[in-house]
């Protein structure tokens, strides 16, 4: 098998199938037998939905539903998938992972596939994120460190002018362009970085899982790449609704925060999470600070610094 596609829904079986009708002239130009899985915990209609659409829309030959016994998360959802392929007597060389709330454009797949089929370093490599306006998500990312923290709760220019290499979220280049961690909503991953890195920490719920993912790809010697010759619609939060920028900001999950602390835990020890912390808080009070000074609008979720505050410096 050339690519096996993997969408994790939970309970948006509309948007799924939007994304596996994006997919069905993409990877019948690939060939090679790609094959698309959408795996399911949702606890609601959405199997029955899904593969009544499946077998309406003729997607049977290439495309199948996995029935999970629970809801343990994206990485666990996503490694179902790949764990039977794996297993298999012919695994896939390539994984395609597509998030539910994402359809890909004309040759977006197989703009990600030449690409890798030419850099056998490159082990990872993710889409041009758009809304359906054209306006442009940022998809390609720097890993966390204590300066991205302050960064991320001060919001000042001159920090960002002062570490430009540290902000984590910069704006994507207009040509292919190597990067830190890539987006999972449009992602391309080797066989070999599961293979030799290991498949998705199911201890991350949501959130954190690619960035932990792409450094333990770095680590054995697998590099990211942003290619935004390949274009996907994504559309930012409607899976989740956490970050769905076109309603009011959400209370942040507990789970972003067990995310957040597992990720600095694991891979850079308990003194660099209490820096990343600390950083982090101080520049969001200093933020908040100049925000009521400045009279600005409060975009940030409601209960932000004391959830934060809450569950990193008080355990609860």
């Amino acid at each position: 098998m050339k690519v096996l596609a993997v969408i994790v829904n939970h309970k948006r079986p509309e948007l799924v199938l939007q994304g596996l009708e994006s997919l069905s002239s993409e990877l019948a130009a690939i060939g090679g037998g790609c094959k698309a899985i959408v795996t399911d915990a949702s606890g609601d209609d959405s199997d029955v939905i899904i593969e009544r659409g499946i077998r309406e829309r003729g997607f049977e030959s290439w495309a199948s539903l996995l029935r999970l016994d629970k809801n343990g998360g994206y990485g666990y959802a996503n490694n179902r998938a790949i764990q039977s392929a794996l297993a298999g007597q012919h695994p896939p060389e390539f994984f395609y992972l597509l998030n539910p709330d994402a359809y890909v454009y004309p040759g977006a797949v197989r703009e990600l596939l030449s690409f890798m089929e030419q850099r056998p370093d490159v082990g990872l490599c993710g889409s041009r994120q758009e809304q359906p306006d054209g306006s442009i998500n940022r998809a390609a990312f720097r890993f966390p460190s204590v300066r991205s923290e302050l960064l991320q709760g001060s919001r000042l220019g001159f920090l960002k002018r002062l570490f430009p290499h540290s902000e984590i979220a910069p704006l994507p280049p207009e040509q292919p362009a190597p990067t830190d961690w890539l987006s999972g909503a449009s992602l391309l991953v080797r066989r070999g970085v599961f293979e030799r890195a290991g498949l998705f920490d199911e201890t991350f719920f949501l959130y954190y899982e690619e960035t932990d993912l792409c450094l333990r790809a770095r680590r054995v010697g697998y590099r990211c790449w942003y290619v935004p010759s390949s274009r996907v619609v994504h559309l930012e939060g409607q899976s989740t609704g956490v970050t769905d920028w076109r309603v009011a900001p959400r209370r942040m999950p507990r789970y972003w925060f067990e995310s957040r602390q597992h990720y600095f835990m694991k891979n850079h020890g308990p003194l660099t999470k209490t820096l990343a912390d600390v950083a982090w808080t101080v520049g969001f009070v200093s933020w908040r600070a100049r925000r009521r000074f400045q009279g600005k609008t409060d975009d940030d979720p409601p209960h932000l610094l004391s959830d934060f505050v809450r569950f990193n410096f008080l355990g609860e």
